[in-house]
């Protein structure tokens, strides 16, 4: 009831306000739009053009026909002045005009608004701590919601159209403290998964080769040109996969160890090895067996005791500077290779000549090993006395403990003596 009150006076001032604008407007127009005439003001006149001679003096006779004009009198050219001045002044004072009743319409505005109303104004004689009876409230006190008029606060709402049922739970209760928290102890658990099988991919290898087990493809930690693999002062201590074209690999100056029979799998167009200073001390028996087309073995200063079979195909085996015993090399394991022309043996520990050596060997360093004798059939054929050993044109046994004076039918069948001791 008491909201609609306060609307119906709402209204009431708003008419007056609007009655009261309307006012101001009318006399606002009224007041501008009166002639100088009605308000008081003399009307002017407008100024006499006097035709005059250059000499003041009108002619008849220079303008025959024409009537001479009236002269304005003193008066009349008074009240030209004043009309002139009287249009100066009223344009200065249109603003000022416009200004005043702008300011009386703000004026009027804002006493209508903020008057006092009987009944949006707190009841008079009461203060504020009689009102809400501030010393007799309690925070802790509980509103009773049963009972609780929503009038009072403004029109009601219908909340049929609500989806959701709104539920009143209780207030969580505050967290604890950081102090009061029980301190838990993590633990991890390490979980040691068994290391994945190695899957070599020979047949798509990529554009750098298979992975090298480094962290990088082999064409990027050596240097591919063609065929050729280049792997020489790198670091490895393993051989890397190589490209399934690989033809020549250089693995020079590393820090390898041992070779494995899985390292050379599926390069059938392999033709050279080359392992020279490296620290290798043993090899798997079959490393080399799978090469069909290897025919260029370089293995110099490693440390090697034993030498592994190779293939037939063999044209040159260079096993300097190792530590070579006789019992490491397989009875006849030059027999079958028919293109060896080229065996280097020396700076090992070795007793004797490994024999039977093929028919197209050309060159066979064994200085500086333990051999201490020679035997008839080392280089020649005791069951052929006509035999000739054309091609093997360079012997050295030189740094042996041998006096190769004392056995001339080792070398008889040979073009050219061996160079030793005599």
């Amino acid at each position: 009831m008491d909201v609609a009150i306060n609307r119906l006076q709402f209204v009431k001032w708003t008419q007056c306000t609007a009655k009261i604008c309307a006012i101001i407007l009318w006399i606002k127009r009224s007041s501008i739009g009166h002639s100088p005439g009605k308000a008081g003001y003399p009307k002017p006149l407008r100024s006499p053009v006097n035709h005059r001679s250059p000499q003041g003096l009108w002619d008849q006779s220079e303008h025959p026909g024409i009537k001479q004009p009236r002269i304005a009198t003193g008066s009349e050219q008074l009240n030209a002045v004043e009309s002139s001045t009287y249009s100066r002044n009223r344009a200065q004072a249109a603003p000022l005009f416009e200004l005043r009743i702008s300011l009386m319409m703000t004026l009027v505005l804002a006493v209508v608004f903020m008057g006092p109303s009987p009944n949006m104004a707190a009841p008079t004689g009461v203060t504020d701590d009689e009102a809400f009876d501030l010393e007799n409230y309690s925070l802790n006190s509980e509103m009773d919601w049963e009972n609780l008029d929503v009038n009072i606060y403004g029109d009601s709402y219908d909340y049929d159209d609500l989806d959701q049922e709104i539920e009143v739970g209780t207030v969580a209760p505050d967290p604890p403290s950081a102090a009061s928290l029980p301190t838990a102890e993590y633990h991890e658990e390490e979980l040691t998964l068994p290391p994945a099988p190695v899957t070599l991919d020979f047949k798509g290898p990529g554009l750098f080769g298979p992975d090298t087990g480094l962290g990088m493809p082999t064409c990027l930690l050596c240097v591919c040109i063609g065929g050729s693999v280049y792997c020489d002062d790198t670091g490895l201590d393993q051989i890397p996969l190589l490209p399934k074209d690989t033809t020549h690999f250089y693995g020079r100056f590393n820090n390898i160890r041992h070779v494995k029979n899985t390292d050379f799998n599926y390069l059938n167009q392999l033709q050279s090895i080359d392992l020279t200073g490296n620290q290798i001390s043993g090899m798997d028996e079959d490393v080399f067996l799978s090469l069909p087309q290897l025919h260029q073995l370089l293995l110099a200063d490693n440390n090697l005791q034993s030498m592994p079979e190779l293939p037939i195909t063999m044209k040159y085996i260079d096993l300097r500077n190792n530590r070579l015993i006789s019992n490491g090399v397989h009875s006849e394991g030059f027999k079958d290779m028919s293109q060896l022309e080229f065996l280097y043996l020396s700076d090992n520990k070795l007793d004797y000549i490994p024999v039977p050596l093929p028919l197209g060997l050309r060159v066979l360093h064994l200085q500086n090993n333990n051999i201490q004798t020679l035997y008839e059939d080392s280089f020649c054929n005791s069951h052929d006395r006509h035999f000739i050993r054309r091609n093997l044109e360079d012997i050295r046994l030189d740094g042996n403990p041998l006096n190769i004076q004392l056995f001339p039918q080792a070398y008889v069948c040979l073009p050219r003596l061996p160079v030793g001791s005599h």
